[in-house]
């Protein structure tokens, strides 16, 4: 059976990879391990700008076309490498005129328009530091963020677009710097004619102060380890962390995954569903496509709106030939059926990729037959905001055996282990702990203003090894099954049982569309499953359908994972991203307070699904 190949000299491997992007100046040493502390390509120099940019210049990819903007009012804005080039100098140079340097903390809060990815290239072309907020969280989530990186400047817009409603942004920002003495300018993107309460000094107008901007600014020379970005992790509770990555490894490790998993060609057209509010955007929407020269499209909208088949009209329009996705968006269509899918042609299709969670099997050969058409191969991708890029995966370059479900092996230069509670690795079929036994050039270089939180977090559990928080096992041909959250197992009468385990066995029931569990407090168990479910249309939710789904439950994970309660709901709590909320399933479920909601998708959701548990609670 075909594998990856294994490296043996991993920093030779790496510094190979590293002379495929743009220098101005070498490395003094490809690694500078301190254990958790990793300088990559230390005093090597280049701009991430210029790599995305600069580099295409002269050259044919020049007039090609970098991104296909459109939103979700069908408005579309193409833009070349040359044009997107023109608009990043200027936008640096309204920036820099303004007062922006290098080393400079930048939070961005900003629908998904085109400025979004310009802001972030015309702040790493000056050498200051992008902190992308994602638009939906609320002012309270944007004030702490702000906060934590001592931002100098906040690059936001009037209002966003949203399922056909507008979106106050500006409020938002203005709410969460309400007391704030350290913001020293706010620049204002107007996408729309809607008046705004401008705050005199603080508040600039960009399409004011862009007038007066110069057509070229010169990348800042910043060193390999200089950051490139902090983004802020979205955690339930506590102080969320701002994971820190470098210039040089980051771009060196997202190019060569990029390739690696996608082989996009010359005449690729890509689109990475994600916002660039997420390390997804960040890595595979932005730099890794640009890098390339990849042609890709950027869509501002939701999935559904305004008709059920916007993304199947957007890959049809714009002949898309690498399509990369969510299973949370993939179920949500399952549920829908394939009819307004057959009506369009995806044809261009060539390259299929899944991320962000555990992809079940089933869904993987729905994706596979129905968006694929049977002859795309699927890029399934396990990855995390601190690892920069992808870990496990197939690549499109190599191609492995496919086995629906799992993400195969690791890639080029990674080290991937599943192991013990003692460190020690587990053999093949056994349930452990996923862990990453050498450093690699995407890894985060830190939590912004907290070492400590870095080491404890990620290097304490398992001396010497990068722990992400993950259950997997290896099967007896060594591939790799993602099997959730090891901080969202549930605990039910001494078994440690994974939610994505559970909610894969639910899902593989035909009736079932989206799964989600939680745990509840059981006096007897300790834990108890409880199991939210949507149906695919045309199914009852009746007691032959529960029957269905816990025989489903119990023939793949045994009677011990049989759910308590199973509710049937008609839409599950999600963000923006497609993310269930299971934080709020378990609030509603155990009779708590469900705290901040200003990252859902539908509201509207949650007071659904309270009202399902109080209905058949009211039954017994």
């Amino acid at each position: 059976m075909k594998k990856t190949p294994v490296i043996s000299d991993v920093k030779g491997y790496w510094e190979l990879e590293a002379n495929r992007i743009p220098w101005f100046e070498p490395w003094n040493s490809v690694l500078e391990w301190n254990e958790p502390f990793a300088k990559w390509f230390a005093g090597g120099t280049l701009n991430a700008s210029y790599a995305c940019l600069d580099v295409h210049m002269g050259t044919e990819r020049e007039n090609k076309v970098a991104i296909h903007w459109e939103g979700e009012d069908g408005e579309t804005i193409p833009f070349t490498y040359a044009q997107l080039y023109h608009e990043v100098n200027r936008f640096a140079s309204a920036l820099k005129k303004n007062g922006m340097r290098k080393s400079d903390r930048v939070v961005l809060y900003l629908p998904m328009i085109p400025q979004a990815l310009i802001a972030m290239l015309a702040c790493a072309r000056l050498g200051a530091i992008h902190s992308v907020v994602f638009s939906a969280f609320g002012s309270s989530a944007l004030a702490d963020r702000i906060r934590d990186a001592k931002a100098r400047f906040v690059i936001t817009a009037d209002f966003g677009k949203r399922q056909g409603k507008l979106i106050p942004i500006k409020n938002v920002v203005d709410i969460a710097l309400e007391g704030d003495v350290f913001v020293e300018h706010v620049f204002v993107i107007k996408r729309t004619n809607e008046s705004i309460v401008l705050h005199e000094k603080r508040d600039l107008l960009f399409q004011n102060i862009l007038e007066a901007a110069d057509d070229y600014v010169a990348p800042e020379p910043v060193d390999a380890t200089h950051p490139l970005f902090i983004l802020y992790t979205s955690g339930t509770t506590g102080k969320p962390k701002g994971i820190v990555h470098s210039t040089g490894g980051y771009l060196t490790y997202i190019n060569s995954v990029f390739n690696k998993a996608f082989n996009p060609q010359e005449d690729s057209v890509y689109w990475c569903t994600a916002d660039v509010g997420w390390i997804t955007g960040h890595s595979f929407v932005t730099y890794a496509p640009l890098m390339n020269g990849t042609t890709s499209v950027v869509y501002e909208g939701g999935p559904t709106y305004p008709t059920i088949d916007r993304w199947w009209q957007l890959i049809e329009k714009y002949k898309i030939s690498i399509f990369y996705t969510s299973p949370t968006a993939l179920r949500m269509f399952m549920r829908h059926g394939t009819e307004t899918i057959k009506k369009h042609d995806l044809s261009s299709l060539r390259v299929l990729g899944s991320v962000g969670e555990v992809i079940n099997p089933e869904v993987w050969s729905w994706y596979h037959e129905h968006i694929g058409g049977g002859r795309c191969p699927i890029i399934d991708t396990w990855w995390q905001t601190e690892t920069g890029g992808f870990m496990l995966s197939p690549s499109a370059q190599n191609l492995v055996d496919l086995k629906p479900g799992s993400a195969t092996f690791a890639l080029p230069g990674i080290d991937v282990d599943i192991v013990d509670a003692y460190g020690i690795s587990v053999p093949a079929n056994t349930k452990g702990y996923l862990v990453i036994k050498q450093p690699w050039p995407g890894m985060l270089i830190g939590v912004y203003g907290d070492p400590e939180r870095y080491r404890q977090v990620y290097w304490s559990k398992f001396s010497g090894m990068y722990y992400p928080g993950d259950f997997a096992i290896k099967d007896d041909d060594g591939y790799f099954w993602l099997l959730g959250r090891s901080d969202e197992a549930l605990n039910v009468a001494g078994h440690l049982l994974g939610t994505a385990e559970i909610e894969s066995a639910a899902v593989a029931a035909f009736s079932v569309a989206e799964a989600a569990v939680v745990g509840v407090p059981d006096d007897i168990k300790g834990q108890a499953v409880v199991l939210f479910v949507t149906l695919r249309k045309g199914v009852e939710p009746d007691g032959e359908t529960k029957r269905e789904i816990v025989a489903s439950i119990r023939h793949l994970m045994g009677p011990i994972a049989k759910p308590r309660d199973i509710y049937f709901v008609d839409s599950l709590p999600k963000t923006r991203s497609g993310k269930i909320m299971r934080r709020i399933l378990k609030a509603i479920a155990c009779g708590e307070e469900i705290g901040d909601v200003s990252t859902l998708e539908n509201e509207a959701s949650v007071e659904e699904v309270r009202q399902v548990h109080v209905a058949m609670k009211k039954s017994f």
